[in-house]
């Protein structure tokens, strides 16, 4: 290889080849990003969480947290790995990052533990919706790749959706009175017999 050519490959632009076309890497590069961001900002605020739980499930929240944590932070290399497989470029700082990112930071001193898991479970419903909005977009630029890697992502994202979820106090629904269930058995063994007689 000749000095000069070397020199040029130094300078190169961090332009990978590929055969998507330029305003498809525009697009997935631009909403890849976004992603990313927000993964980060999930991310940090969910080891923030973990860090500051309290109350009488302490144990159990504290392991689910820092379980959740772990499994965001592996999707952020995927990410942007993906981001320069297609040509684009990605993140470089905290900066970038809260540029970008569209899941609010939570600088409380404190939150109640049961207000951290809805806070949480609320963001990984909107990192969902994001995940299909882009690859929504990539199978219209026919990225079947970054279709694929998000499949995954979406799958993830609605298991800790689930898991925060399940814990989280809810309304208790008032019992029925007597009346309201003898009512229901009525009409039940009503039902019971009107199948019965159009046999």
């Amino acid at each position: 290889m000749k000095a000069k050519d070397a020199k040029a490959l130094q300078t190169a632009p961090l332009a990978t080849p590929t055969d998507l076309k330029p305003n498809a890497v525009r697009d997935l590069a631009g909403a890849l990003n976004m992603l990313l961001a927000d993964m980060f900002g999930l991310y940090l605020k969910t080891k923030n969480f973990h860090w500051h739980i309290s109350g009488p499930h302490f144990r159990d929240y504290h392991l689910l947290l820092d379980e959740q944590g772990d499994q965001i932070f592996a999707t952020t290399d995927a990410i942007a790995e993906r981001v320069r497989k297609i040509g684009g470029t990605t993140l470089r700082s905290v900066g970038h990052v809260s540029k970008l990112q569209t899941i609010s930071d939570n600088d409380d001193a404190f939150v109640p533990a049961h207000d951290m898991l809805r806070e949480l479970m609320n963001d990984n419903k909107h990192i969902a919706a994001s995940m299909r909005e882009c690859h929504e977009l990539a199978e219209k630029h026919e990225d079947a790749a970054t279709a694929g890697l998000l499949e995954n992502f979406i799958d993830g994202t609605e298991r800790r959706t689930w898991f925060l979820f399940e814990p989280a106090p809810r309304k208790s629904k008032r019992r029925p009175s007597h009346r309201e269930r003898s009512e229901a058995i009525q009409r039940s063994h009503w039902l019971a017999s009107a199948f019965q007689a159009s046999q």
